[in-house]
Formats: C-alpha cells, structure tokens, sequence
C-alpha cells in the first residue's frame, strides 16, 4: 500500500498540474464488489486546466484491464476500461442551479482536499455494464439459469404429476 494522494483540486487545476500514476486494483477498495478478481493495474491521468470560459477543469484519462463477473455464466470475463473525462469544479451553488441539458461537462465540487483514487472510482463505477456478461455464444448459463427457464410457470411442476 502506499499512500492515496490527494490535491487542492482549484488549485491544481489553476496551475495546470498534472499526475501521471498507475494503481493497482485492490486499492480501489469500492471497486471490490463489482470485480471478480482485483490482480491488475489501471493507468491513469488527472491533467488541471482551464475550460475557452475560464472555468477550472480536471481532465481525467484511464486505462487498464480487470476482471468482472458475467452475469450469465459467473465466471471471470476480462473487460477493458478506457475512459477520458473532463469534469468542471464549481462550488456548491453552482452544482445546485446546474441544467443537465445544457451542460457540456459533467460538475463536481471543488475540494481543498480531494481524494484522486475515490474520484477515480466513481468514473469507474459509472462507466462500469451494469449486469456484465460475455459475448452471445462466448459462455453458457449457469444451471440456475436452465431451471429458470424449464419451470418458466409456477404450476408447471403439478403438469408434470397430472400426466403421470
């Protein structure tokens, strides 16, 4: 473990810092229950700057690969994350008068103290299927599955006994 680095995020991004890092998937600990396995690193980049209007932004970059569970075989599927974002800082008020519809950008609130791998796992979870499964074809369902579907109707069992 090391330690989670966190920015002043206006300031950060005012100054136009920038981190270049990877981390490895078991210190992403709210990630924990969508992956089937936690081997593995994601590399990312949190870049500050400033939006044509002046507005400070984070542009954020991720990439990596890690291992879900399909939810047709539940077995491990390898799935691969790529994901650029650009999120504008604002202040509470800000975030409280926003229009979805007319928004470029999504908002999030500026922060003095801004965990860099907790806005990380968010994009993620965000970004994440939200019932993952292999290719048609790549996996077959689990035998729960197949006894789902055999007593599809709830009398189907007394159909059975009324024909013996």
């Amino acid at each position: 473990m090391y330690a989670r680095p966190f920015i002043d995020s206006l300031d950060f991004a005012r100054s136009g810092k920038k981190i270049d890092a990877e981390v490895s998937f078991v210190e992403l600990t709210r990630l924990q229950d969508a992956l089937d396995d936690t081997r593995g690193m994601l590399r990312y980049s949190v870049q500050g700057g400033l939006d044509a209007q002046g507005n400070p932004v984070l542009d954020i970059s991720m990439s990596g690969e890690c291992r879900l569970r399909c939810q047709r075989c539940l077995q491990g599927m390898d799935y691969e994350i790529r994901h650029d974002a650009r999120l504008m800082l604002c202040d509470q008020a800000a975030l409280d008068a926003q229009d979805d519809d007319e928004e470029e950008f999504d908002r999030i609130l500026a922060d003095a103290h801004l965990d860099v791998l907790e806005l990380l796992e968010e994009e993620i979870l965000l970004d994440l299927p939200i019932a993952p499964r292999h290719e048609p074809g790549d996996c077959q369902p689990t035998e729960g599955g197949d006894r789902q579907k055999e007593n599809k109707h709830p009398f189907a069992v007394l159909e059975k006994l009324k024909r013996n």
